[in-house]
């Protein structure tokens, strides 16, 4: 038997404790290699547990062990590093809890948050490059940190209330659709509950960088005023807030 093979068994029991001939079939055998598929799924638990605490806290820890163990029952791990084994948690929330949308939204709130905390570094935008910008021609970058998401429920009142070790609300509904944004601004992970439009408005500069592209969307949506206005406003409130880190001219 080459080492490969046996190699290659050993991993697909420890994943789904298919059938490995090379492996033995013996009690003995067999509950040996339990320990090791015990020990395998523990520290895959384990992993999402530290990645996801206050998802846990959320929804109790009963039901987010049955959400752990179907995750790593269909998703073994897929990199080096067991970091990045947290990817995806929520799409399988989707489909346990597709009633609880809060459930999901907080957990990619609680992935996001940590995916901004370890992205690539970059600097915001001092105020005195600011003058002589040619806006009509002016190419935007944001922060690589950023992430979004269009979310439903009120997922970002509940996760502020659970990082300050307060009571959450109950899950709810929001009267419209809204979004998040998540990025990092210096060394804290930032989140920003926006209407959709604020949400769009940033991923279609986030595709393009073009600014007077973003201006001529919103007046198509809002009018000649409103829309100029509020990209102004826009503006000034990303420049702010350290999203934009980047200004260059065409």
């Amino acid at each position: 038997m080459m080492l490969a093979d046996l190699q290659r068994d050993f991993q697909r029991w420890l994943v789904a404790a298919t059938p490995a001939a090379s492996l033995g079939d013996g009690a003995r055998a067999m509950a040996g290699l339990a320990v090791y598929q015990n020990n395998y799924r523990a520290q895959l638990v384990g992993c999402l547990e530290q990645s996801y605490p206050q998802l846990r806290a959320w929804i109790g820890d009963e039901a987010f062990r049955t959400a752990a163990i179907t995750h790593i029952d269909r998703h073994p791990p897929h990199a080096w590093t067991l970091d990045a084994y947290a990817d995806g948690f929520d799409r399988t929330l989707v489909e346990l809890f597709p009633h609880n949308p809060d459930v999901h939204e907080l957990a990619w709130v609680e992935h996001a948050l940590a995916a901004a905390f370890i992205a690539a570094d970059a600097r915001c935008v001092p105020l005195d490059a600011l003058a002589g910008i040619d806006w009509d021609t002016a190419l935007l970058s944001i922060t690589p940190s950023f992430r979004s998401i269009a979310v439903g429920t009120n997922v970002e009142q509940i996760w502020s209330a659970l990082w300050q070790g307060q009571a959450p609300p109950d899950g709810a509904m929001l009267e419209r659709p809204a979004g998040l944004l998540v990025w990092r601004r210096g060394y804290v992970s930032c989140l920003k509950q926006v209407d959709a439009i604020e949400r769009e408005a940033l991923l279609r500069l986030h595709d393009s960088g073009s600014f007077a592209g973003l201006c001529d969307w919103l007046v198509e949506r809002l009018g000649e005023y409103d829309g100029v206005a509020r990209a102004g406003e826009l503006l000034a409130g990303w420049l702010a807030s350290e999203l934009i880190v980047g200004i260059d001219a065409v």
